[in-house]
């Protein structure tokens, strides 16, 4: 699981950042790509990258700003000439699939491959084996929203040698056991999974927020997330600018992340107001309030353990 970021600006592109756009890439997970936002020229910053278009399976917009979504028809129209054919589902707060539909047919677009488009709520707006995924309304004047993606608890190591020590030996048993079903051998003996399994291996969790000012909705969709991406739009000086605007100073990202207990927290959506010589204050003034901070840049890459 990995964290991509394609654009990490606030506003409007600069030559320093793009406009907001992120990347989960689960290859090994599901083979797949979730973005998260789609700001102007993403599709430009993914022909910098590895990315492939065709492995898109879910996008997922914050909120109906333009920094956030202008580049989504054409990723989607693209995607038709880059081998895409899979299905893709769109998550957005309401208006989202009145936006497309409208520019896919005023532009007289066709989609190759089926377009699913949910209009979302708080809750739990996608769940299967694997992952689940919950928003919750964050604080930005127009509806905005944050992303909790909860990787399943995964079964423990399979302890090959003690089975082996208990006379089973490799073959279809295994798997049966990996997967944590019961297994009844040919004598009668019923084997236990959780006696031939280690510890189960706990899931993974990503918390993406939208632009936000400081809520509590925010502490809670990052409660103990292995990585907290919280906007930063303005340094810790700025906080009624802040405020006024619906956003979120360094020491606020912070403190939310303090709160929910986040083991690492990075910055995000960067005024282009503060150049690159600007940066370290920035994470500096976070690190005040929460040590385990970082903060983005353009085709940087997180690695989530």
């Amino acid at each position: 699981m990995d964290i991509f970021f394609l654009g990490t600006g606030a506003g409007v592109p600069a030559k320093l950042r793009n406009v907001t756009s992120i990347a989960l890439k689960l290859l090994e997970e599901r083979g797949a790509i979730w973005l998260f936002d789609v700001g102007e020229a993403t599709q430009h910053q993914i022909l910098h990258t590895s990315i492939k278009p065709r492995r898109i399976e879910k996008i997922f917009i914050t909120h109906l700003h333009g920094d956030h979504l202008y580049g989504l028809p054409g990723l989607l129209s693209s995607r038709s000439f880059q081998g895409g054919e899979s299905e893709v589902t769109l998550y957005g707060p309401k208006g989202i699939e009145e936006y497309i539909k409208v520019s896919l047919s005023i532009s007289q677009t066709y989609l190759k491959y089926p377009l699913k488009i949910v209009e979302i709520e708080e809750g739990v707006i996608f769940a299967d084996d694997q992952f689940s995924v919950e928003t919750r309304l964050l604080d930005h004047g127009i509806l905005s929203y944050g992303y909790r993606i909860v990787e399943k608890d995964k079964p423990g190591v399979l302890l090959a040698e003690k089975l082996q020590k208990a006379g089973i030996q490799p073959g279809p048993i295994y798997k049966k056991i990996k997967n944590e079903e019961p297994v009844v051998l040919d004598d009668g003996t019923v084997i236990e999974p959780s006696e031939f399994l280690g510890p189960k291996q706990k899931g993974r969790i990503v918390t993406i927020l939208g632009d936000t000012r400081f809520c509590q909705n925010a502490v809670a969709l990052a409660k103990g997330a292995d990585l907290l991406i919280h906007e930063a739009t303005f340094a810790k000086s700025e906080g009624k600018l802040a405020h006024d605007y619906f956003h979120s100073t360094t020491h606020q990202a912070a403190e939310i992340a303090k709160l929910a207990g986040s083991k690492a927290l990075c910055l995000t959506h960067i005024s282009s107001r503060y150049d690159r010589s600007f940066l370290t204050k920035l994470v500096n003034e976070a690190k005040e309030v929460f040590p385990h901070t970082d903060i983005a840049e353009d085709f940087k890459e997180i690695s989530i353990l």
